[in-house]
């Protein structure tokens, strides 16, 4: 008897990320991300950033966006490291942080290329990409270096 295949099949280069949910208002982030330019909404009249993308601005009620690139660059504001059960779709734990944008619109992401207990709040952070199955890509969050 075989087993039946429980998720996508990883990516050629061992990719074990699920890849991203892509709705219609975030199109342009994914694709942005997978050619690993980093991008964000914002909105037209007020001129605020908005994650995640979404039709109609929540400060100002407008309906005219615009997508802009972002400097990749933010802090630490809260983070967790789930260890039970293991994460699916990740060789080592991840860690979970909230990531505040230069901009001022924070997200949910990983952080990565540092141990779980040398990250720190407000922890200086710049984005990178890492692959998903189906051959995507998602931001992730590394140290920035010192300027």
């Amino acid at each position: 008897m075989s087993a039946e295949p429980t998720g996508p099949a990883p990516a050629a280069d061992g990719a074990t990320r699920m890849p991203p949910i892509v709705t219609p208002d975030a199109v342009a982030f994914w694709a942005a991300a997978d050619r690993e330019e980093f991008i964000g909404q914002q909105c037209g009249d007020c001129g605020r950033f908005t994650f995640p993308p979404r039709p109609m601005c929540p400060h100002c009620h407008s309906l005219k966006r615009e997508d802009v690139r972002l400097s990749g660059r933010g802090t630490v504001v809260s983070y967790t490291i789930p260890r039970h059960p293991h994460p699916f779709g990740f060789k080592t734990t991840p860690i979970v942080a909230v990531i505040e944008l230069e901009e001022g619109t924070r997200l949910v992401s990983n952080v990565v290329g540092i141990a779980p207990e040398a990250v720190k709040m407000d922890m200086a952070v710049e984005v990178t990409f890492e692959p998903t199955m189906k051959d995507h890509k998602v931001p992730v969050f590394r140290p920035r270096s010192a300027p």
